[in-house]
């Protein structure tokens, strides 16, 4: 009996170990699986910030490249420099605001219009429609569109540069982050958190246009509620409330496709309106809220003072007036160059600076948040190696350009210019980010503004008696994040800002207590349906897709670097050397070992076969090569180029001549330090014009320099 129950009780015990173990076992693998996924997320969400962030140096690019048109192009063309000086702001718009006001006034409103018509000041009922219309994809009418944005403008000009709220006369109050034309994500947040009204105050901390389609719509429902709340509905300016940086990233174009008739107007008017827009928001004397951060020479006094409607552009040095700089007259062009640049002792030896410019734009200022707009991006852990040529940009410190007529003239301010500490102050606050590291340094990754530590943080907050910084102007995977010892709360509310799941919105709440309260939401259509791993794979193709089209843009100069260590000519390098080029050339700063598989095959003795970085993509169209490697450098800077023609294509029929696009790209060639005869460039013009009418179709142009993915992304075998 003893001996039965034994081994009774020792059978039962047996099914119990095995399923002991096997559900260790299956934990082990979901944990194995969940850090893959997690692993292959986050080098996904790497791959699309370091491209965004390059994307960024682009334009930076770019506005050195208009400097450089409105310094050669009267000598170049004999055309004086209005091709862009509504774009610049160089030339005076003659309107004043009567003038303005009686433009819009003679718009007529046909009755065939369906969508709202609204009346001001406004109400509720106006809002209400608003809101309607554009869920019905409806568009507001022009003439309503330039009155708003007339009030809006005349209400901001009475605005201080730093708004103080209190948390006294509301329970809580809203702070949301960047927008970037997702309307779907203003209206959510609304329908989760209820409108703005004096019971329910907003602070929106900038970046409400560009990349989405919806800017216009945002800004229209934003200033609707700022006229109508405007105790209670507060909007802070981003670093994409800038016009130049709306050339690159599309609102522009999106104004211009809503509003034929009036869009031109409409832009010349939300140039004045975003530089009015308030730069900080501060709460109960203990809260400051600021678009991208902050360096170790922000003064809040100091930015209280200064009148922030000059910066039209942070990517611009805003110009004095004749009278401030005592000068009355002439025509001549006069250079002054600062000796401790080396940006302008480049520009001084070859008078425009060539993407062959070697060595970093340092910045001239002695403070050590040195904000710069010029820096080339070169990480810490490999400045030390050989780079790829980086363009330098004109440091706004080096010349200062004042119209005369038709022409310009390079003087020197007397020193110390209050114009360039005002644009330093301002671009701080709108393009720095938090590091981990203490101290302050210029941001090489984004190349303007700085990077400022938990003691830059730690120092600011003592100072004004403050205990928390909000900020946006970073895209987060939560929607937020908090750091330097949760001094520092970024708040980012553009979900899907990436690619459908890549990451969630979100918006704080502070009550009086000021203990922050974070409400995440994701505008969701077809990821409700997909399981995690397959939201995953969706956001990592993207991602890749989007790296193989750079690897392609830069195939040129990749090939030059693995030939160098490849000295035997085998086509194969070890994945260090690989990787090591990669990053040389290209300066993402991004994991190339771990992402190597998905970009390039494996010789049989373990070598990468470097030139099967560049075999799942391909041109759309055969480009004939009039000049070597043309068609890879007219890829690269197909958007800068899409830029510039937009601002040629004064009618915006979509179209420029022949001509246009030969004087244009003669510039910016030039500009680039590209050797093309003026046969090559008529060459590239003609083979672009595929219909042969004459003149260039942006399509055509896109198309001619489109990237075609021969095969889907090749997933990564588990295990």
């Amino acid at each position: 009996m003893g001996c039965g129950t034994s081994i009774a009780v020792e059978n039962q015990r047996k099914p119990s170990e095995t399923a002991m173990k096997s559900a260790v076992l299956i934990q082990r693998w979901y944990r194995r699986y969940m850090a893959r996924l997690e692993m292959r997320r986050r080098y996904t969400w790497n791959i699309f910030q370091s491209i965004e962030y390059a994307g960024e140096q682009d334009q930076l690019q770019l506005s050195s490249f208009f400097s450089f048109m409105l310094d050669n192009f009267t000598h170049l063309s004999g055309n004086g420099p209005d091709l862009i000086s509504h774009l610049l702001g160089s030339v005076v718009e003659p309107w004043t605001e009567e003038g303005r006001q009686a433009k819009y006034e003679q718009i007529l409103v046909p009755d065939s219009y369906t969508g709202p018509r609204l009346s001001f000041p406004l109400s509720v009922a106006d809002t209400n429609s608003l809101l309607s219309a554009f869920k019905e994809q409806q568009t507001l009418h022009g003439r309503y569109v330039l009155q708003l944005l007339h009030e809006t403008k005349k209400f901001l000009k009475q605005m201080p540069n730093v708004i103080y709220l209190s948390t006294s006369y509301a329970k809580e109050i809203t702070i949301c982050g960047d927008l970037h034309g997702r309307l779907d994500d203003l209206l959510l947040i609304f329908y989760k958190n209820g409108l703005p009204s004096a019971e329910n105050p907003y602070v929106f901390n900038g970046d409400f246009v560009d990349r989405g389609k919806k800017s216009m719509e945002i800004l229209i429902i934003l200033f609707a509620f700022v006229l109508l709340y405007p105790d209670h509905m507060h909007l802070n300016r981003g670093n994409h409330e800038d016009h130049i940086m709306n050339l690159r990233y599309g609102f522009t174009k999106e104004v211009m496709q809503k509003y034929k008739t009036h869009g031109r107007d409409i832009l010349q008017l939300l140039q004045d309106v975003f530089s009015l827009l308030p730069i900080a928001t501060v709460i109960d004397n203990k809260v400051l809220i600021v678009h991208g951060g902050i360096s170790d020479k922000t003064d809040l006094d100091f930015l209280s003072s200064i009148e922030r409607d000059k910066v039209k552009s942070a990517l611009r040095l805003p110009k004095r007036s004749l009278e401030q700089v005592g000068l009355r007259g002439g025509g001549s062009r006069q250079g002054w160059a600062k000796q401790d640049s080396p940006c302008t002792q480049s520009r001084a030896r070859k008078r425009k600076c060539h993407l062959t410019n070697q060595g970093s734009c340092a910045s001239t200022s002695s403070s050590s948040s040195s904000s710069s707009l010029c820096s080339p991006r070169l990480s810490s852990r490999n400045s030390s190696r050989h780079h790829a040529p980086s363009p330098c940009l004109p440091s706004p410190s080096d010349v200062l350009q004042v119209p005369f007529l038709d022409s310009f003239v390079s003087i020197t301010p007397p020193e110390p210019p209050r114009e360039e500490l005002e644009w330093r102050q301002i671009v701080d606050i709108l393009w720095s980010d938090p590091k981990s590291q203490n101290g302050c340094s210029p941001n090489t990754f984004r190349g303007g503004g700085c990077y400022f530590g938990p003691d830059v943080t730690q120092n600011l907050l003592e100072k004004h008696g403050m205990i928390l910084l909000i900020r946006s102007h970073e895209c987060k995977q939560e929607g937020y994040e908090l750091c330097h010892d949760g001094q520092v709360i970024t708040i980012f509310s553009a979900s899907n800002y990436y690619e459908e799941g890549s990451n969630r919105g979100a918006y704080v709440k502070l009550g009086p207590e000021l203990v922050p309260r974070f409400f995440q939401y994701q505008v969701s259509r077809s990821t409700r349906k997909l399981t995690l791993q397959q939201r995953v794979s969706v956001a990592e193709g993207s991602a890749l897709k989007a790296l193989q089209e750079k690897l392609f843009a830069h195939r040129s100069e990749l090939m030059a670097a693995f030939q160098q260590y490849d000295t035997n000519n085998t086509g194969c390098l070890s994945v260090s050397d690989w990787a090591q080029v990669v990053e040389s050339v290209l300066r993402l700063d991004l994991p190339w070992r771990t992402l190597r598989p998905r970009l390039a095959r494996l010789a049989p003795d373990g070598n990468v076969e470097y030139r099967s970085c560049f075999e799942d993509v391909s041109p759309g169209q055969p480009v004939p090569q009039v000049a070597p490697n043309l068609a890879e450098t007219l890829y690269r800077y197909r958007t800068d180029l899409e830029i510039i023609f937009n601002i040629i294509d004064k009618d915006h029929s979509g179209l420029i001549s022949i001509e246009e696009f030969q004087q244009t790209w003669k510039l910016f060639s030039s500009h680039l330090g590209v050797a093309v005869s003026d046969d090559a460039i008529e060459g590239l013009a003609r083979s672009i014009d595929y219909n042969k009418d004459g003149s260039i179709d942006f399509n055509e142009f896109l198309e001619a320099f489109r990237v075609v993915h021969k095969l889907d992304v090749k997933e990564q075998p588990q295990g």
